[in-house]
């Protein structure tokens, strides 16, 4: 990524100032089925999906009760493929006061995608979302953060299409994941434009650089861990930071494919028992809110319906 190539956002005006004075993080969750997660995407074919047992509302519902305990309000990134075929589940995430926002509409990778492939599906996804949720979608999350340099195009045909921001950078790089050398602040891809990428939190420690946004880490890790990355990242960047699961992590009735390698079997399946204590936790220690509030002095929108 070039200096030409994006345009960061003035950190040192009053809007921001606020923002990050306020302390609030951003608490997301990317609604999609157990099984269209990357770990099985080489055991459990796309076209066995409408075969398998489906869970998502059930572990979607499992976390609107549970946030809703801990007084927490949330954007839920959500696939098209979901809400065609459970929309009153995306109602209820936004009438219990969520923001819903697009996750894709089948969870393919943006490389996979040509140009016009992406606009046709990200155009469906919103459609679908926006008819079933009554909100007017703004927020885009790229399945398994697969917004890299090589895709750059993605954020002139999210702004054709009316969305305002993108949380689809991991600035750190997995054997999964990530763009390193992305920026670790939100920053404009394209300037003049009016689409805002939010990167993920990361967070230096000696030697190395490493997720601290929750997902598969958090329920590895030891809470203490993840609380030190989750405060260290974001004073780091000097930016709010970001937290995301999924539905199907607190799940463990959930079937067990055995079939899949033994590395993804552990990534998927460990620590889902303990997630509902490690998030009470979570909402004790941090302030937590929905994107569109916490940006929205950015954005030009406003954060409340």
């Amino acid at each position: 990524m070039t200096a030409s190539k994006t345009e960061q956002v003035p950190w040192g005006c009053a809007d921001f100032d606020s923002l990050m004075a306020s302390g609030v993080s951003s608490f997301t969750v990317d609604v999609e089925e157990w099984f269209q997660v990357g770990a099985f995407e080489t055991t459990l074919e796309r076209g066995q999906w409408d075969t398998l047992e489906s869970r998502v509302e059930l572990q979607t519902r499992n976390i609107l009760g549970l946030v809703e305990t801990l007084d927490i309000k949330a954007t839920f990134f959500c696939l098209g493929w979901v809400a065609e075929r459970y929309p009153d589940l995306i109602k209820e995430i936004a009438v219990c006061g969520h923001e819903v926002a697009c996750h894709g509409m089948d969870h393919r990778r943006l490389f996979t995608l040509s140009p016009e492939e992406f606009k046709q599906e990200i155009l469906k996804s919103k459609s679908l979302l926006e008819e079933a949720s009554g909100q007017q979608l703004i927020g885009y999350r790229a399945p398994s953060f697969s917004l890299t340099q090589d895709v750059w195009w993605v954020y002139d045909i999210l702004e054709e299409a009316g969305f305002r921001y993108s949380s689809s950078l991991y600035p750190v790089k997995t054997d999964h994941y990530g763009m390193e050398k992305a920026p670790r602040q939100p920053f404009f891809p394209n300037p003049g434009g009016k689409i805002l990428e939010i990167p993920m939190t990361v967070c230096d420690v000696p030697f190395r650089r490493i997720p601290a946004s929750g997902g598969g880490y958090f329920r590895l890790l030891p809470y203490i861990f993840s609380k030190y990355l989750l405060k260290k990242g974001p004073i780091q960047a000097e930016a709010p930071g970001i937290f995301y699961m999924h539905p199907w992590e607190m799940d463990p009735g959930q079937p067990f494919i055995k079939e899949a390698p033994l590395l993804s079997r552990f990534r998927h399946y460990t620590g889902q028992k303990q997630l509902p204590s490690k998030l009470k936790r979570l909402a004790s220690d941090f302030k937590w809110g929905r994107m569109k509030d916490i940006y929205a002095p950015l954005l030009n929108v406003e954060g409340q319906e």
